[in-house]
């Protein structure tokens, strides 16, 4: 019987994290969850992991910008064995709305949480959400465009970890800042780090809105019959990884006895499940969908025409691919939705 371990997951409330709480409760670990229930849904998702997870699972309320309260909470549970750093801000639009707060969030929270590792939990596995937008505009690669997508031209499946990093809007330059630091702290202090740089994660318990989440958001406002928007043309193209096939990554690296530390690695569904958002619209009717025809808007700062993940590395080092389709995952995300509409909308008629 395997050990069990002490997992700090941070934004333990959030559409990821509280995932992330589930499968390693499911392990039988014991979680301690650090979320300061700032976004919305996410006092949903607490209830959930309280009513599901009995006594492994405890919650700190936290926010990771105050480093003297994440002192003490290492002091009072830690030293961990297992990390999960998934909580900051996830937008680009509200980046660039708030392009202080956005940096907080994401580079100075993350800075206090590895000084904290460093400090006090040195041999802790650290695995950080990091994301795509790192990459910016994927300078130097040619993109075509067709009736439905945009695609890579000259025989490019993906993209890979040796593109050349583009921040790109607030958003981009924080969790940047933030991924190179993950990276960095492994070189200098010798933590056991690794940065994830996610694709398009979708899945149950993800309380989506246009600027975050927009394959929940297309369902939940199908469901709800609301019309939702399209910004540029729909030809855009992003590869959609499954939450669980996600969480299933984190776990192959934290149970790795060795490992290129500091290392950064692409995930997402890859080009077997690439969708445009007006391919995603087309799945939708298949599923006998009925919903208020999208309307269109301009293009928002920072959007990529196309992203698509080369998960060769992943599979390399972690023995990972994605398992789920997405015909697969946009049904099973439907039928949550259905089932969860009614607590949806409140959560909808209750935001500011």
């Amino acid at each position: 019987m395997s050990k069990v371990k002490k997992v700090l997951i941070t934004g333990s409330a959030g559409f990821i994290g509280s995932h992330l709480v589930k499968s390693c409760v499911n392990l039988g670990h014991k979680v301690y969850g650090a979320d300061n229930l700032s976004r919305r849904g996410t006092s949903h998702n607490l209830e959930y992991l309280t009513k599901n997870c009995n006594s492994l699972f405890a919650h700190n309320l936290i926010d990771l910008t105050d480093l003297e309260s994440l002192q003490e909470l290492f002091k009072k549970h830690g030293p961990f064995d297992w990390i999960a750093h998934e909580a900051g801000q996830v937008a680009v639009t509200t980046s660039l709305k708030s392009p202080l707060n956005d940096f907080q969030s994401n580079a100075l929270a993350t800075l206090n949480l590895l000084e904290c590792v460093r400090t006090q939990s040195p041999d802790a596995k650290l695995a950080f959400a990091s994301t795509n937008k790192v990459y910016g505009e994927l300078r130097g690669l040619k993109i075509e465009e067709s009736d439905k997508k945009y695609r890579f031209a000259d025989g490019i499946l993906g993209v890979s970890e040796s593109q050349a990093l583009d921040f790109h809007s607030p958003y981009g330059c924080s969790k940047g800042t933030a991924d190179q630091y993950i990276c960095d702290y492994a070189r200098s202090f010798g933590l056991k780090t690794v940065c994830f740089r996610q694709s398009c994660i979708y899945g149950t318990r993800q309380f989506g809105l246009e600027d975050q989440g927009w394959v929940a958001w297309f369902l939940i406002a199908a469901a709800l019959k609301k019309t939702f928007k399209i910004f540029g043309n729909g030809k855009q193209v992003r590869d959609l990884l499954w939450i669980e096939d996600l969480c299933d990554a984190y776990v192959r690296f934290w149970q790795k006895d060795t490992f290129p530390w500091g290392t950064a690695i692409n995930l997402g569904g890859g080009l077997d499940n690439c969708l445009s958002l007006i391919e995603l619209i087309e799945n939708m009717q298949d599923l006998q969908i009925e919903f208020p025809y999208p309307e269109f808007d301009d293009w928002r700062t920072g959007d990529q025409k196309i992203f698509c993940s080369d998960n060769t590395k992943a599979n390399d080092m972690l023995g990972w691919s994605p398992e789920t389709s997405t015909k697969t995952g946009i049904s099973k995300l439907w039928n949550w939705v259905q089932e969860n509409i009614s607590e949806i909308e409140n959560l909808l008629d209750s935001r500011h």
